[in-house]
């Protein structure tokens, strides 16, 4: 999306909004492996920027990843998981 389309970058994080409201039972019990499998994916090699601004470009997943929302909801199975890990 263009950083100019202001009206498309607001609906786009309102819909990441309304998803993880949704899918927040799934986030809540699986969050922390399915959001650092996510981000290894979007930040794999050869994977294209989450922001260019040279081109005055925002990528969707960039959208995503900076979500409060979405990191709420994340935060408890991040929690457990650093809990189990330990011992």
């Amino acid at each position: 999306m263009r950083t100019h389309e202001t009206a498309k970058i607001t609906a786009t994080r309102f819909g990441v909004a309304v998803a993880a409201v949704v899918a927040s039972p799934v986030l809540l019990v699986a969050g922390a492996p399915l959001r650092s499998r996510y981000l290894r994916r979007i930040h794999r090699d050869g994977a294209p920027a989450l922001v260019d601004k040279e081109h005055g470009y925002v990528s969707v997943h960039y959208l995503v990843v900076t979500s409060t929302i979405v990191d709420r909801l994340c935060r408890p199975s991040q929690v457990l998981a650093a809990r189990v890990g330990r011992g």
